[in-house]
């Protein structure tokens, strides 16, 4: 009974910090300790059910000195940031079959084993997870950074200069209208959903309601079998051809000039990096989405000792997206509609890139011949031939479109 009340004070202590006592501090046997938990003493967190913790915030013990007062928070580590499933399969279907050690290798930085990964330092200066620390995790081509109109530079060291965020390059974009209003991440990823396994806690019509003043809204199958960010992403970025250099200790590093520590077994490329609207398929509700490459991965091994092997295609999965660029109004209708690259439907005539003059084994990134999308599907020919018809009502709201869009740039011409 003591010790329950003693957690329900505790309890109350943690709570009225949380709300109002942001920085206070205190010090303890020589530890400095600041944030929300400052006037906690040291067994609300480090004594659980009689038995010390050394690590009360870790996975390993299922942030034991966390849950009695945060209780049902532990579910985070049954999530996709912490057990890295997703990734694992991915790694075990590709990469497993040239390198069984690979993922421990590449694949280990970015993921969940403590709440102080997003909560701050050694555990003695707890803070609300920041967007900053959303972002050290969500960049390169994991959705996070472009919201705030962040691009990865390309990998060769020559490209690392300019604009710099968390000490790492990056080219300017616009960012997402919501940034630009103040929104942070938390805003739509909450704690709830994040340990329900949910990406959101909102999606676009909690807080929007579609007016039918836009030509786009006024069409039936755009409202019902788009997603809204299909239409209102101003750019993705995309990685197209990434490679894995395996390189050890070979000679051979110096000649790539690619960004990376000098004891990485591994060096990684691209062949193109692009910041465009990004090509459509479907996502696993059925709805037309945003898709780009989860990875198109190419393994060469250039050890001293290795193989030979180069430019192996080990994977060839698109997945379906959100982009976090939304901006107002949209494309013109000849962003979709009469595209074929954006559907994967390239025609031979309209090629930019030949894969296999490079030596690779694979026709074109535009192209779905040997590729899959992960979580959805391609968009099929019939379907692609179906939005094409030039209907009386495509042609209708096409005109509208343009006329609409006359009339704007005409009334800014006289302001």
């Amino acid at each position: 009974m003591r010790w329950i009340l003693v957690s329900a004070a505790l309890c109350l202590l943690l709570t009225s910090a949380a709300w109002g006592v942001n920085n206070q501090s205190r010090t303890a046997d020589g530890i400095s300790i600041s944030g929300v938990h400052a006037q906690l003493p040291c067994a609300a967190c480090h004594q659980a059910q009689g038995h010390e913790l050394k690590q009360p915030s870790s996975a390993m013990n299922r942030a034991a000195g966390c849950v009695g007062c945060h209780q049902g928070y532990a579910a985070i580590f049954d999530q996709s940031m912490a057990t890295r499933t997703n990734e694992k399969q991915f790694v075990a279907q590709s990469f497993n079959k040239v390198d069984p050690h690979f993922f421990e290798k590449n694949c280990q930085s970015c993921h969940v084993s403590d709440c102080l990964d997003c909560h701050g330092g050694d555990g003695h200066q707890i803070e609300r997870a920041r967007q900053e620390d959303c972002l050290s995790c969500h960049r390169d081509y994991f959705v996070g950074r472009e919201y705030l109109g962040m691009a990865p530079r390309e990998d060769a060291n020559r490209y690392q200069r300019g604009a710099l965020y968390q000490g790492e390059p990056y080219l300017k974009m616009r960012p997402d209208l919501h940034a630009e209003l103040q929104m942070e991440c938390r805003d739509c990823h909450t704690m709830q959903s994040l340990i329900a396994g949910r990406k959101a806690a909102k999606d676009c019509t909690d807080c929007h309601q579609a007016e039918t003043r836009p030509v786009e809204h006024r069409i039936e199958a755009h409202m019902n079998k788009l997603e809204c960010y299909a239409c209102h992403s101003a750019w993705a970025p995309q990685e197209y051809g990434t490679f894995f250099l395996r390189l050890g200790e070979s000679e051979k590093r110096t000649y790539f000039r690619l960004k990376g520590d000098a004891d990485d077994e591994y060096l990684k490329s691209s062949y193109l990096k692009r910041q465009d609207a990004p090509p459509l398929g479907i996502n696993s509700k059925g709805k037309v989405s945003p898709i780009r490459p989860q990875f198109i991965v190419f393994y060469s091994d250039l050890r001293e000792e290795g193989d030979g092997t180069e430019n192996q295609l080990t994977a060839a999965r698109w997945q379906a997206f959100f982009p976090h660029t939304v901006r107002s109004g949209s494309g013109m209708c000849d962003s979709c509609h009469g595209n074929a690259r954006r559907f994967l439907l390239e025609n031979e005539q309209d090629r930019i890139y030949f894969l296999e003059r490079d030596g690779l084994p694979l026709a074109s990134f535009w192209s779905q011949e040997g590729q899959v999308v992960g979580n959805g599907a391609f968009f099929s020919r019939e379907r692609y031939a179906a939005i094409n018809e030039k209907s009386p009502e495509f042609i209708r709201t096409y005109v509208e479109k343009w006329k609409k869009l006359v009339e704007s740039v005409e009334g800014s011409l006289k302001d």
